[in-house]
């Protein structure tokens, strides 16, 4: 950044990229949650001064915060203040409750304030203004981080900018973070059943796994229907057991399961059934494209 930052002018910039990562793991763990290779998106901000620098550090916090509701997962991810390292006192963390976890986080539900267990001390508790006897123990695992660094890694680096009064002072830096393949893991941690996944429709790959059972031409003639109205189908037509397919369905967790048998073409209405319900009901042939507009819910 050195090549593009030399005046106050210059200021705010910030660049982002994802990229797939590499860690010395001994070992991989708890599937892709911690693996050597994994896919990281990295944003790092360069402030003019510290308020504009907190302005927008605020703004990241909300943005990440609203990444996690709308992935399913803001009723069980919190703002955890954690250990700063040798820059700031505090770094702040987003920790999901989960047993698949590795960290530890005492939480006050109550005001919603959550404390890496590496810094939970008297003088941190006392600072954030909560009660030790209020603070849940749980286990989490953490899905994103964002960091100020002020400007004391600027001078490190030497990264200074010319201001408005002509002194050279350093960029106010921070540093924000979340794991792709690391939130896809916990994801499917927290949503999952003895059958297999159970996507949020946020995020499921697909809306819609067809099946046909035999009856190809009619199944192929709902696939091209629902794909041209827009919606995101995976289709099945494999010649295996309606066993295989149903079981197999329920390992993927797509949101809605839409079958076409013999019975099918009899009653005129396709089988479709909610991954997190355990029973179909009929829907008309002439009315799935209205069943589903109506019945999915993906987050704005």
């Amino acid at each position: 950044m050195k090549n593009y930052l030399s005046s106050y002018r210059d200021l705010p910039a910030n660049v982002y990229q994802f990229q797939t990562k590499l860690r010395n793991e001994t070992r991989a763990k708890s599937g892709i949650m911690r693996c050597r290779e994994f896919v990281m998106k990295d944003l790092y901000s360069y402030s003019r001064t510290e308020e504009h620098h907190q302005k927008f550090y605020d703004s990241v916090t909300k943005a990440y915060l609203r990444v996690f509701e709308r992935v399913g997962l803001g009723d069980r991810t919190f703002l955890t203040f954690a250990s700063g390292g040798a820059f700031t006192q505090f770094s702040h963390e987003f920790q999901t409750i989960t047993d698949a976890g590795e960290d530890i986080v005492y939480l006050d539900r109550e005001k919603g304030v959550a404390i890496n267990e590496e810094v939970l001390t008297d003088e941190v508790i006392a600072q954030l203004g909560v009660n030790r006897e209020n603070l849940e123990k749980i286990k989490t695992a953490e899905v994103g981080n964002i960091f100020s660094f002020g400007g004391t890694k600027s001078e490190q680096l030497g990264l200074y900018f010319k201001d408005d009064d002509g002194v050279m002072k350093p960029v106010v830096l921070g540093s924000y973070g979340i794991g792709i393949t690391r939130l896809m893991g916990v994801i499917a941690e927290c949503f999952s059943d003895e059958k297999g996944l159970v996507w949020p429709e946020s995020v499921a790959p697909f809306q819609v796994h067809l099946l046909s059972l035999g009856q190809n031409e009619k199944a192929d003639e709902i696939y091209r229907s629902l794909t041209e109205a827009g919606f995101e189908v995976l289709y099945d037509d494999r010649d295996v057991t309606p066993g295989e397919k149903f079981a197999e369905s329920d390992l993927f967790g797509i949101p809605y399961r839409m079958v076409i048998g013999k019975r099918s073409l009899e009653s005129g209405a396709a089988e479709v059934k909610r991954r997190i319900e355990s029973e179909a009901i009929p829907v008309a042939f002439e009315h799935l494209i209205s069943f589903l507009k109506e019945h999915l819910h993906v987050s704005a």
